[in-house]
């Protein structure tokens, strides 16, 4: 639970991203300003006091915890990774132990995820969790899942995902009914393969507000407000869509400089440029839910800003106190979906 004198409680590991800590630290100075969160930062505790002391930040500001070890952007997470003192690790050990509210992590996606499953456990009701990720389109918001933690899913797991993406839009982003869509080849039942015919038709039988298969151009169109696939097809999507906004601004701005009435138009229309690129900016999300453990987790980019992480840690705190996972747990147990028994000893 929070506490009666301040806000939700985030810990935040300060040695993810490809930034540095001094990145994570302003951020996190930045949130705790403008938010009214608090943050436990974890890590080399001499290393973050010197960037709290450059950053010119109270004492009071933040609590740092100590965590000797620091798992890479590119380390491949290992048995010998899980049992190390990482940041990370001990992040999600505040959360764990109800010292703090949620996580926020720009480091290592792989290690955040796996770390967390390990640390946190799943939901009673969740087989398999999943990162969801917040995509802008004209009229709103359209929330995508899984974008990254299940490569290889099964029908059950991503009739999970539409309801965890469901509850996650409906307590958050505030949307009564979300619609549901599932990724697919077509609009039609029939298209898609074994694994998306077989989803179709459950979810069809379900309370869901399903409105059937949808396609690649259905993130941006405000059509659908959730949408649910395999975590491979999910993270392909993720970032050619960041990728895409990215080079669509590189390509505004190139083409505005190259005559002096574009200048000219460019200085005019400044202000509007500005709001179209915080409407497409990954900053401004903060980061990707991880639904479905216990506790509240998001992760952010490995390139976050100051601002992405302010954004990142208001999406902890904000995943808190929207109440999201007893809602999935007890919309997955309204529904009947049940976790897959765990393997008995001796077999495969």
């Amino acid at each position: 639970m929070t506490d009666p004198i301040g806000g939700p409680r985030v810990a935040v590991d300060a040695m993810g991203g490809d930034h540095g800590p001094g990145v994570v630290v302003a951020g996190t100075l930045a949130a705790c300003r403008e938010l009214g969160v608090r943050v436990l930062l974890t890590g080399p505790r001499g290393v973050l006091e010197e960037e709290l002391r450059r950053a010119g930040a109270p004492q009071a500001a933040v609590r740092v915890i100590d965590a000797p070890h620091v798992i890479g952007m590119g380390e491949k997470v290992t048995r010998a990774t899980l049992k190390k003192r990482s940041s990370i690790q001990v992040a999600l050990e505040q959360v764990r132990d109800g010292s703090a509210d949620a996580f926020f992590s720009a480091g290592n996606t792989a290690a955040c995820w796996t770390i967390a499953k390990v640390t946190l456990g799943t939901l009673e009701e969740v087989d398999r969790p999943a990162l969801a990720a917040v995509m802008p389109h004209p009229t709103g918001r359209t929330v995508i899942l899984d974008v990254g933690a299940n490569a290889a899913c099964k029908a059950r797991h991503l009739e999970e995902f539409a309801v965890m993406g469901m509850v996650y839009t409906r307590a958050v982003l505030h949307t009564p009914n979300p619609r549901v869509g599932l990724m697919s080849m077509g609009e039609e039942e029939t298209k898609g393969n074994e694994l998306t015919r077989a989803v179709h038709e459950v979810l069809k039988a379900s309370s869901l507000n399903f409105i059937g298969n949808v396609e690649g151009h259905d993130i941006f169109s405000g059509r659908v407000d959730v949408i649910i696939m395999d975590g491979f097809t999910g993270n392909v999507a993720l970032k050619a869509s960041e990728t895409l906004a990215e080079s669509l601004m590189h390509l505004i701005r190139e083409e505005l400089t190259r005559t002096p009435v574009r200048k000219l138009g460019a200085v005019l229309s400044r202000g509007a440029f500005r709001a179209v690129q915080r409407r497409i900016d990954p900053a401004e999300y903060g980061g990707a839910p991880l639904l479905g453990v216990r506790g509240c987790v998001v992760i952010g980019h490995g390139r976050s800003s100051p601002t992405a992480v302010k954004h990142g840690i208001r999406a902890a705190a904000e995943f808190f106190t929207s109440g999201v996972n007893e809602r999935i747990e007890a919309e997955l147990r309204s529904l009947g979906i049940r976790k897959e028994p765990a393997p008995q000893a001796g077999t495969a």
